[in-house]
């Protein structure tokens, strides 16, 4: 099956996602990955999808994420660059132990947990996330018990292998997830 067009992977995210929160969180990275994908002048399509669909598994097996959809990309013919940024994006978790290979698997492991700060900040801050201010997510991001759950190291793995300072990422990222509003 070739890689399905955006609607098709809403579809299948909704029917695999019932949490509101994951479901705009796989929005958020989606969108944030769109933006690195014409930042690098790479396949948007891919990126976003990869975004999209990277946590497809995590509500219903999250001891075995992301084995599960692992499992279901290969069966589904995707493309081995998703695939490979899935699994690199577990690095440290739930015995995975990929390194980022492609600019794809770095982006993913930059975004994801960097969203959640994005979101956390926006429950405290309810301003649009292209108005919120990189000084003051920079801030954030270095305060430990600010979405404790959020594992910075990680965010500084994906930095680090895509080439681009934290401080530059958290804004370029404000403008990626500008179009959500």
């Amino acid at each position: 099956m070739p890689l399905p067009d955006r609607a098709a992977a809403q579809s299948l995210l909704e029917r695999h996602v019932q949490d509101d929160y994951q479901r705009h969180h796989a929005l958020m990275v989606a969108t944030a990955l769109e933006g690195y994908a014409q930042h690098f002048g790479e396949d948007p399509e891919l990126w976003y999808l990869t975004g999209l669909l990277h946590d497809l598994d995590y509500e219903l097996h999250p001891d075995a994420h992301p084995g599960p959809s692992l499992a279901w990309f290969a069966e589904w013919d995707y493309p081995e660059e998703l695939i490979h940024a899935v699994e690199a994006h577990a690095y440290g978790y739930n015995g995975y132990s990929t390194e980022p290979r492609t600019r794809l698997a770095a982006a993913l492991l930059a975004c994801d947990e960097l969203c959640g700060i994005f979101y956390a900040y926006r429950k405290l801050n309810p301003v649009p996330y292209g108005e919120m201010k990189p000084k003051s997510l920079r801030k954030k991001f270095k305060e430990p018990s600010f979405a404790a759950k959020v594992d910075r190291t990680v965010i500084e793995r994906g930095c680090e292998a895509l080439g681009i300072p934290v401080p530059d990422h958290i804004a370029h990222t404000v403008t990626f997830l500008a179009p959500l509003g």
